[in-house]
Protein backbone atom coordinates (compact mmCIF):
# COMPACT_ATOMS: atom_id res chain seq x y z
CA UNK A 1 0.00 0.00 0.00
CA UNK A 2 1.09 3.57 -0.66
CA UNK A 3 2.21 6.00 2.05
CA UNK A 4 -0.99 7.99 1.55
CA UNK A 5 -3.16 4.93 2.21
CA UNK A 6 -1.24 4.21 5.41
CA UNK A 7 -1.68 7.87 6.37
CA UNK A 8 -5.44 7.63 5.92
CA UNK A 9 -5.52 4.42 7.97
CA UNK A 10 -3.60 5.91 10.91
CA UNK A 11 -5.54 9.19 10.85
CA UNK A 12 -8.91 7.43 10.88
CA UNK A 13 -7.80 4.90 13.49
CA UNK A 14 -6.63 7.73 15.73
CA UNK A 15 -9.86 9.67 15.52
CA UNK A 16 -11.83 6.45 15.72
CA UNK A 17 -10.05 5.84 19.03
CA UNK A 18 -11.04 9.31 20.26
CA UNK A 19 -14.68 8.86 19.29
CA UNK A 20 -14.76 5.32 20.75
CA UNK A 21 -13.41 6.54 24.10
CA UNK A 22 -15.94 9.38 24.12
CA UNK A 23 -18.80 6.91 23.61
CA UNK A 24 -17.41 4.51 26.23
CA UNK A 25 -16.94 7.23 28.86
CA UNK A 26 -19.94 9.38 27.99
CA UNK A 27 -21.32 11.55 30.75
CA UNK A 28 -24.13 10.10 32.82
CA UNK A 29 -24.72 13.06 35.11
CA UNK A 30 -24.23 16.81 35.36
CA UNK A 31 -21.15 16.24 37.53
CA UNK A 32 -19.68 13.89 34.89
CA UNK A 33 -20.30 16.45 32.18
CA UNK A 34 -18.68 19.41 33.91
CA UNK A 35 -15.96 17.93 36.17
CA UNK A 36 -15.85 14.21 35.23
CA UNK A 37 -17.46 13.36 38.55
CA UNK A 38 -14.28 14.55 40.32
CA UNK A 39 -13.03 10.97 40.13
CA UNK A 40 -10.13 11.06 37.67
CA UNK A 41 -6.85 9.54 39.00
CA UNK A 42 -3.96 12.05 39.31
CA UNK A 43 -1.79 10.29 36.71
CA UNK A 44 -4.56 10.26 34.09
CA UNK A 45 -5.46 13.85 34.93
CA UNK A 46 -1.81 14.83 34.52
CA UNK A 47 -1.72 13.30 31.04
CA UNK A 48 -5.00 14.99 30.12
CA UNK A 49 -3.70 18.34 31.40
CA UNK A 50 -0.50 17.91 29.40
CA UNK A 51 -2.55 17.17 26.28
CA UNK A 52 -4.56 20.34 26.94
CA UNK A 53 -1.35 22.34 27.26
CA UNK A 54 0.42 20.65 24.33
CA UNK A 55 -2.21 21.53 21.77
CA UNK A 56 -1.58 22.79 18.25
CA UNK A 57 0.33 25.86 19.41
CA UNK A 58 2.90 23.78 21.28
CA UNK A 59 2.93 20.74 19.02
CA UNK A 60 3.04 22.50 15.66
CA UNK A 61 3.83 26.17 16.01
CA UNK A 62 6.33 26.47 18.86
CA UNK A 63 9.20 24.60 17.21
CA UNK A 64 8.46 26.45 13.95
CA UNK A 65 8.65 29.81 15.71
CA UNK A 66 11.92 28.91 17.40
CA UNK A 67 13.25 27.60 14.08
CA UNK A 68 12.63 30.94 12.35
CA UNK A 69 13.24 33.30 15.27
CA UNK A 70 16.17 31.51 16.88
CA UNK A 71 16.89 32.61 20.42
CA UNK A 72 14.10 35.19 20.29
CA UNK A 73 11.59 32.36 19.92
CA UNK A 74 12.47 30.91 23.30
CA UNK A 75 10.23 33.34 25.15
CA UNK A 76 7.36 31.11 24.01
CA UNK A 77 8.98 28.28 25.92
CA UNK A 78 9.49 30.44 28.99
CA UNK A 79 6.07 32.09 28.81
CA UNK A 80 3.99 28.96 28.31
CA UNK A 81 5.96 26.92 30.84
CA UNK A 82 5.87 29.78 33.33
CA UNK A 83 2.15 30.17 32.75
CA UNK A 84 1.57 26.55 33.67
CA UNK A 85 3.67 26.85 36.83
CA UNK A 86 1.77 30.01 37.76
CA UNK A 87 -1.54 28.25 37.20
CA UNK A 88 -0.59 25.03 38.97
CA UNK A 89 1.02 26.56 42.05
CA UNK A 90 -0.63 29.92 42.65
CA UNK A 91 -4.07 29.82 41.05
CA UNK A 92 -5.83 26.49 40.55
CA UNK A 93 -5.39 24.95 44.04
CA UNK A 94 -6.81 28.08 45.68
CA UNK A 95 -9.75 28.16 43.28
CA UNK A 96 -10.38 24.56 44.27
CA UNK A 97 -10.26 25.42 47.98
CA UNK A 98 -12.55 28.40 47.43
CA UNK A 99 -15.06 26.14 45.70
CA UNK A 100 -15.26 28.06 42.42
CA UNK A 101 -14.81 26.56 38.96
CA UNK A 102 -13.79 29.72 37.11
CA UNK A 103 -11.68 32.83 37.68
CA UNK A 104 -14.66 35.22 37.12
CA UNK A 105 -16.65 33.37 39.83
CA UNK A 106 -13.71 33.59 42.19
CA UNK A 107 -13.06 37.29 41.54
CA UNK A 108 -16.74 38.22 41.76
CA UNK A 109 -17.22 36.51 45.12
CA UNK A 110 -13.82 37.41 46.52
CA UNK A 111 -14.18 41.14 45.87
CA UNK A 112 -18.01 41.35 46.13
CA UNK A 113 -18.12 43.12 42.77
CA UNK A 114 -20.17 42.42 39.67
CA UNK A 115 -18.00 44.87 37.74
CA UNK A 116 -14.86 42.89 38.59
CA UNK A 117 -16.66 39.70 37.57
CA UNK A 118 -17.64 41.20 34.18
CA UNK A 119 -14.07 42.36 33.54
CA UNK A 120 -12.83 38.85 34.38
CA UNK A 121 -15.43 37.32 32.05
CA UNK A 122 -14.33 39.62 29.22
CA UNK A 123 -10.66 38.70 29.78
CA UNK A 124 -11.44 34.96 29.89
CA UNK A 125 -13.49 35.10 26.67
CA UNK A 126 -10.83 37.17 24.89
CA UNK A 127 -8.04 34.79 25.91
CA UNK A 128 -10.11 31.74 24.94
CA UNK A 129 -11.08 33.20 21.55
CA UNK A 130 -7.47 33.97 20.61
CA UNK A 131 -6.42 30.54 21.84
CA UNK A 132 -9.12 28.70 19.87
CA UNK A 133 -8.19 30.56 16.66
CA UNK A 134 -4.66 29.21 16.95
CA UNK A 135 -5.89 25.68 17.62
CA UNK A 136 -8.20 25.73 14.62
CA UNK A 137 -5.39 26.97 12.39
CA UNK A 138 -3.31 24.04 13.61
CA UNK A 139 -6.12 21.58 12.91
CA UNK A 140 -6.52 22.99 9.42
CA UNK A 141 -2.80 22.60 8.69
CA UNK A 142 -2.72 18.98 9.88
CA UNK A 143 -5.78 17.92 7.92
CA UNK A 144 -4.79 19.88 4.81
CA UNK A 145 -1.56 17.88 4.66
CA UNK A 146 -2.62 14.39 5.64
CA UNK A 147 -6.06 14.35 4.03
CA UNK A 148 -4.99 16.55 1.09
CA UNK A 149 -7.75 19.10 1.56
CA UNK A 150 -7.67 22.86 1.89
CA UNK A 151 -7.21 24.44 5.31
CA UNK A 152 -10.85 25.58 5.61
CA UNK A 153 -12.07 22.02 5.08
CA UNK A 154 -9.49 20.79 7.58
CA UNK A 155 -10.78 23.22 10.20
CA UNK A 156 -14.37 22.07 9.66
CA UNK A 157 -13.39 18.39 9.98
CA UNK A 158 -11.45 19.05 13.17
CA UNK A 159 -14.28 21.09 14.71
CA UNK A 160 -16.83 18.39 13.87
CA UNK A 161 -14.81 15.65 15.56
CA UNK A 162 -14.09 17.71 18.67
CA UNK A 163 -17.75 18.79 18.87
CA UNK A 164 -18.91 15.18 18.72
CA UNK A 165 -16.80 13.79 21.54
CA UNK A 166 -17.10 16.94 23.67
CA UNK A 167 -20.92 16.91 23.56
CA UNK A 168 -21.13 13.13 23.88
CA UNK A 169 -18.76 12.66 26.79
CA UNK A 170 -18.51 16.05 28.45
CA UNK A 171 -15.48 16.51 30.70
CA UNK A 172 -15.43 12.81 31.52
CA UNK A 173 -15.18 11.80 27.88
CA UNK A 174 -12.74 14.58 27.05
CA UNK A 175 -10.45 13.59 29.93
CA UNK A 176 -9.92 10.02 28.79
CA UNK A 177 -9.84 11.08 25.15
CA UNK A 178 -7.01 13.44 26.03
CA UNK A 179 -5.07 10.69 27.77
CA UNK A 180 -5.05 8.87 24.43
CA UNK A 181 -4.36 12.17 22.66
CA UNK A 182 -1.27 12.76 24.77
CA UNK A 183 0.10 9.34 23.85
CA UNK A 184 -0.52 10.02 20.15
CA UNK A 185 0.95 13.54 20.29
CA UNK A 186 4.13 12.64 22.15
CA UNK A 187 4.71 9.61 19.92
CA UNK A 188 4.20 11.67 16.76
CA UNK A 189 6.53 14.41 18.03
CA UNK A 190 9.31 12.29 19.51
CA UNK A 191 9.76 9.53 16.91
CA UNK A 192 10.80 11.85 14.03
CA UNK A 193 12.91 13.91 16.47
CA UNK A 194 14.78 10.80 17.62
CA UNK A 195 15.46 9.54 14.09
CA UNK A 196 16.56 12.96 12.83
CA UNK A 197 18.85 13.33 15.85
CA UNK A 198 20.42 9.96 15.04
CA UNK A 199 20.78 10.95 11.38
CA UNK A 200 22.42 14.30 12.14
CA UNK A 201 24.42 13.64 15.31
CA UNK A 202 24.40 9.90 15.90
CA UNK A 203 22.70 10.49 19.28
CA UNK A 204 19.16 9.12 19.85
CA UNK A 205 18.24 11.70 22.52
CA UNK A 206 17.29 14.99 20.80
CA UNK A 207 17.94 17.08 23.91
CA UNK A 208 21.57 15.89 23.90
CA UNK A 209 21.88 15.96 20.11
CA UNK A 210 20.91 19.66 20.28
CA UNK A 211 24.31 20.42 21.80
CA UNK A 212 26.31 17.69 20.07
CA UNK A 213 28.59 17.54 17.06
CA UNK A 214 27.15 16.87 13.62
CA UNK A 215 28.09 13.84 11.59
CA UNK A 216 30.42 14.20 8.62
CA UNK A 217 27.49 14.22 6.19
CA UNK A 218 26.27 17.46 7.79
CA UNK A 219 29.62 19.22 7.89
CA UNK A 220 30.96 18.19 11.31
CA UNK A 221 31.25 20.83 14.06
CA UNK A 222 28.66 21.54 16.72
CA UNK A 223 25.07 21.89 15.55
CA UNK A 224 24.51 25.43 16.84
CA UNK A 225 27.90 26.66 15.57
CA UNK A 226 27.11 25.23 12.16
CA UNK A 227 23.65 26.81 12.20
CA UNK A 228 25.07 30.22 13.17
CA UNK A 229 27.57 30.05 10.31
CA UNK A 230 24.99 29.04 7.71
CA UNK A 231 22.60 31.76 8.87
CA UNK A 232 25.30 34.42 8.52
CA UNK A 233 26.25 33.15 5.06
CA UNK A 234 22.67 33.72 3.91
CA UNK A 235 22.58 37.21 5.44
CA UNK A 236 20.44 36.34 8.47
CA UNK A 237 21.21 37.12 12.10
CA UNK A 238 23.00 34.37 13.98
CA UNK A 239 20.62 31.76 15.35
CA UNK A 240 21.88 31.88 18.95
CA UNK A 241 21.90 35.66 19.37
CA UNK A 242 18.64 37.38 20.16
CA UNK A 243 17.61 40.61 18.45
CA UNK A 244 15.07 41.70 21.06
CA UNK A 245 15.90 43.73 24.14
CA UNK A 246 15.70 42.26 27.64
CA UNK A 247 12.69 44.50 28.27
CA UNK A 248 10.83 43.07 25.26
CA UNK A 249 11.58 39.51 26.31
CA UNK A 250 10.41 40.20 29.86
CA UNK A 251 7.07 41.72 28.87
CA UNK A 252 6.31 39.19 26.13
CA UNK A 253 7.10 36.33 28.51
CA UNK A 254 4.90 37.91 31.21
CA UNK A 255 2.02 38.36 28.76
CA UNK A 256 2.25 34.72 27.72
CA UNK A 257 2.40 33.59 31.34
CA UNK A 258 -0.64 35.53 32.51
CA UNK A 259 -2.59 34.74 29.34
CA UNK A 260 -2.08 30.99 29.45
CA UNK A 261 -2.58 30.85 33.23
CA UNK A 262 -6.13 32.09 32.68
CA UNK A 263 -7.22 29.41 30.19
CA UNK A 264 -10.55 28.06 31.56
CA UNK A 265 -10.25 24.59 30.03
CA UNK A 266 -6.98 24.01 31.89
CA UNK A 267 -8.17 25.47 35.20
CA UNK A 268 -11.14 23.10 35.25
CA UNK A 269 -8.71 20.16 35.14
CA UNK A 270 -7.95 20.74 38.81
CA UNK A 271 -11.60 20.02 39.67
CA UNK A 272 -11.71 16.62 37.96
CA UNK A 273 -9.67 14.90 40.72
CA UNK A 274 -11.07 13.89 44.13
CA UNK A 275 -9.25 16.44 46.34
CA UNK A 276 -6.70 19.26 46.50
CA UNK A 277 -3.84 16.86 47.22
CA UNK A 278 -4.57 14.94 44.05
CA UNK A 279 -4.83 18.23 42.17
CA UNK A 280 -1.27 19.08 43.20
CA UNK A 281 -0.05 15.60 42.29
CA UNK A 282 -1.66 15.78 38.86
CA UNK A 283 -0.03 19.18 38.34
CA UNK A 284 3.37 17.59 39.02
CA UNK A 285 2.69 14.73 36.61
CA UNK A 286 1.54 17.18 33.96
CA UNK A 287 4.71 19.24 34.31
CA UNK A 288 6.84 16.14 33.67
CA UNK A 289 4.75 15.14 30.65
CA UNK A 290 4.87 18.68 29.25
CA UNK A 291 8.63 18.88 29.79
CA UNK A 292 9.20 15.93 27.45
CA UNK A 293 7.89 17.96 24.51
CA UNK A 294 9.09 21.38 25.63
CA UNK A 295 12.69 20.27 26.10
CA UNK A 296 12.63 18.57 22.69
CA UNK A 297 11.16 21.52 20.76
CA UNK A 298 14.41 23.59 20.59
CA UNK A 299 16.25 20.57 19.18
CA UNK A 300 13.53 19.94 16.59
CA UNK A 301 13.67 23.64 15.63
CA UNK A 302 17.45 23.57 15.15
CA UNK A 303 17.33 20.30 13.18
CA UNK A 304 14.59 21.67 10.92
CA UNK A 305 16.37 24.95 10.20
CA UNK A 306 19.70 23.23 9.52
CA UNK A 307 18.10 20.79 7.08
CA UNK A 308 16.11 23.54 5.38
CA UNK A 309 19.18 25.76 4.87
CA UNK A 310 21.17 22.80 3.58
CA UNK A 311 18.35 22.10 1.16
CA UNK A 312 18.12 25.69 -0.07
CA UNK A 313 21.89 26.13 -0.42
CA UNK A 314 22.42 23.08 -2.60
CA UNK A 315 20.86 21.60 -5.69
CA UNK A 316 19.37 18.86 -3.50
CA UNK A 317 16.26 21.07 -3.43
CA UNK A 318 15.42 19.25 -6.67
CA UNK A 319 15.30 15.81 -5.11
CA UNK A 320 13.40 17.00 -2.04
CA UNK A 321 10.87 18.89 -4.12
CA UNK A 322 9.37 15.55 -5.12
CA UNK A 323 7.97 15.40 -1.59
CA UNK A 324 6.72 18.99 -1.64
CA UNK A 325 3.72 18.93 -4.03
CA UNK A 326 1.32 17.90 -1.25
CA UNK A 327 2.56 20.83 0.81
CA UNK A 328 2.61 23.14 -2.21
CA UNK A 329 -1.05 22.36 -2.87
CA UNK A 330 -1.85 23.92 0.52
CA UNK A 331 0.21 27.04 -0.34
CA UNK A 332 2.16 26.53 2.88
CA UNK A 333 5.33 25.82 0.91
CA UNK A 334 5.88 27.87 -2.23
CA UNK A 335 8.74 26.99 -4.60
CA UNK A 336 9.28 29.71 -7.17
CA UNK A 337 11.73 29.38 -10.05
CA UNK A 338 12.51 32.99 -10.85
CA UNK A 339 14.61 32.38 -13.94
CA UNK A 340 12.55 31.76 -17.04
CA UNK A 341 13.58 28.87 -19.28
CA UNK A 342 14.92 30.23 -22.56
CA UNK A 343 15.17 26.81 -24.11
CA UNK A 344 14.06 23.32 -23.28
CA UNK A 345 17.60 22.19 -22.55
CA UNK A 346 18.21 25.02 -20.04
CA UNK A 347 17.67 24.28 -16.35
CA UNK A 348 17.22 26.81 -13.61
CA UNK A 349 20.13 27.67 -11.37
CA UNK A 350 19.33 26.65 -7.77
CA UNK A 351 20.57 30.06 -6.62
CA UNK A 352 17.77 31.69 -8.62
CA UNK A 353 15.09 29.72 -6.78
CA UNK A 354 13.05 31.05 -3.91
CA UNK A 355 11.47 28.87 -1.25
CA UNK A 356 8.81 30.32 1.03
CA UNK A 357 7.89 28.18 4.02
CA UNK A 358 5.06 28.77 6.48
CA UNK A 359 6.66 28.39 9.91
CA UNK A 360 3.66 26.44 11.22
CA UNK A 361 4.54 23.42 9.08
CA UNK A 362 8.15 22.99 10.17
CA UNK A 363 7.39 20.16 12.60
CA UNK A 364 5.20 18.25 10.16
CA UNK A 365 7.46 18.82 7.15
CA UNK A 366 10.68 18.23 9.07
CA UNK A 367 10.93 14.47 8.30
CA UNK A 368 10.42 15.13 4.58
CA UNK A 369 12.97 17.95 4.53
CA UNK A 370 15.45 15.75 6.40
CA UNK A 371 14.80 12.84 4.04
CA UNK A 372 13.71 10.34 6.70
CA UNK A 373 10.03 10.05 5.77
Amino acid sequence: MSVQIWTFIFVFLTFGLYVGIAIWSRAGSTSDFYVAGSGVPPLANGMATAADWMSAASFISMAGLISFLGRDGTFYLMGWTGGYVLLALLLAPYLRKFGKFTVPDFIGDRYYSKTARLIAVFCAISISFVYVCGQMQGAGIVFSRFLEVDITTGVIIGMAIVFFYAVMGGMKGITYTQVAQYCVLIFAFMVPAIFISILMTGIPIPQIGFGAQLTEAFGNGYLLDRLDGMSEELGFATYTEGQRSTQDVFFITAALMFGTAGLPHVIIRFFTVPNVRDARRSAGYALVFIAILYTTAPAVAAFARTNLINTVKTSSIRQYRNGFPKWESTNLIVFDEKMMMAASNMSANPEDNELEVNRDIMVLANPEIAGVS
